[in-house]
């Protein structure tokens, strides 16, 4: 099958498991039963979901192959077909070569940054490839999700804030002087901490077979694990030493009465907490078993609070708004925080560009492999403490 039919067997099976929970008898005699065909069917629906999303990563990763394949008769070393190409397109097809063989001759004639350990900076047609691939591994990777502020350098920045809440307009009569009403003004700092990818290794023998695409080898894994410590510094993070993480600086918005299960009239509750003018973006933010238990509660009038997206690849709804998963949120749990809600593009994301690498040749030379090792800085803060809340499990 291709991706839509994945997705269109996907969005049939959501519905029928959806309906599948209406079996349920009064006395739940049977809800047991009922609700382990129900976990099946959606465990079947993401898994062709899944299988969708991968068939799309492969052939967008097949494609950047064969377009990179130096194997193909495409290449002419002629001025004329050097000069059609970009600065960019120059800068990467040096950094390739790096990456493969070592050789910083070209690279430095292209200009691509050093620093002083020897790694380089990776210019930014890579650089591109690698955030996107990152976006996978976390909502807080997204730019789509959350704010991202993108800077040159490390320094620390100061972002304003405003709380101007406790002030409104008043009448007022003819010949009165208007009374004044302070501006609460302040400001919120984003620092530059660093993380690394840890080694890379890739032998020899991959490197000097001219069929594999270096870059995408190492931008690939480099992604994945920049990805997840960057969504868990983002998402726990306590501030000292490391980003304010979102959950960290979510205020509780409502108290859940149970330590391991949630009611749909406290999601109720935690969207009503969140100020009216953040609701218009708002969106839920959970664990993925979280969401396995929210797919089964319904609603005071008996209605399922998770609906699936009425047509094939439209998102699926709790309560009528998006929900995010993030694996490094706690599950449902004594004094967890376990569901965020409200406005996530109010949390602040700076990543200092560009990405840097640094290739390891002697270090694991008697493995017959060369390292690679990514480093890159970032920082992140909810620069508005009433845009996001969280529901939180009782404590005891």
């Amino acid at each position: 099958m291709n991706v839509t039919e994945l997705r269109a067997k996907a969005q049939k099976i959501a519905h029928e498991a959806r309906a599948k929970l209406n079996e349920i008898k009064e006395d739940n005699s049977n809800a047991a039963e009922v609700e382990a065909t129900f976990d099946k069917m959606i465990a079947e629906a993401d898994a062709l979901e899944a299988r969708a999303k991968r068939i799309e990563d492969l052939e967008a990763r097949e494609a950047a192959w064969e377009a990179a394949d130096v194997r193909r008769p495409v290449e002419d070393r002629s001025v004329e077909a050097r000069g059609s190409k970009s600065l960019e397109e120059r800068q990467a097809d040096a950094f390739r070569t790096y990456l493969k063989s070592g050789d910083t001759q070209e690279l430095r004639a292209q200009s691509v940054g050093t620093a002083s350990e020897g790694g380089y900076l990776v210019p930014t047609i890579l650089a591109n490839e690698l955030i996107v691939g990152m976006k996978a591994y976390g909502p807080l990777n997204n730019d789509g999700v959350v704010s991202y502020v993108r800077t040159a350098t490390g320094a620390p920045i100061n972002f304003p804030t405003l709380d101007d809440t406790s002030n409104k307009g008043s009448k007022i009569g003819e010949n009165t002087q208007v009374s004044s009403a302070s501006v609460a003004f302040g400001t919120k700092a984003l620092d530059a901490y660093k993380y690394t990818t840890g080694a890379v290794l890739v032998s020899k023998e991959l490197l000097q077979d001219a069929s594999f695409d270096v870059s995408a080898i190492v931008t690939a894994a480099m992604a994945e694990r920049m990805g997840r410590i960057i969504n868990e510094v983002m998402t726990t993070g306590d501030g000292s030493g490391d980003p304010n993480g979102i959950v960290t600086a979510a205020a509780n918005g409502k108290t859940a009465a149970s330590t391991s299960a949630i009611a749909a009239d406290e999601l109720i509750d935690l969207i009503h907490s969140v100020d009216p003018a953040y609701r218009g973006r708002a969106s839920f933010m959970f664990a993925d078993s979280t969401l396995n238990a929210l797919r089964k509660l319904k609603d005071s009038e008996g209605r399922y609070i998770w609906q699936p997206g009425l047509v094939a690849g439209e998102a699926a709804t709790i309560l009528g708004h998006k929900f995010y998963v993030n694996s490094d949120m706690a599950a449902i749990g004594a004094g967890t925080k376990s569901v965020l809600f409200g406005d996530f593009s109010r949390y602040y994301v700076r990543q200092v560009l560009p990405f840097e690498i640094v290739r390891l040749t002697e270090r694991y030379a008697d493995y017959g492999q060369v390292g690679f090792i990514g480093f890159a800085r970032y920082d992140g803060e909810l620069m508005d403490a009433r845009a996001v809340k969280a529901l939180t499990q009782a404590a005891s």
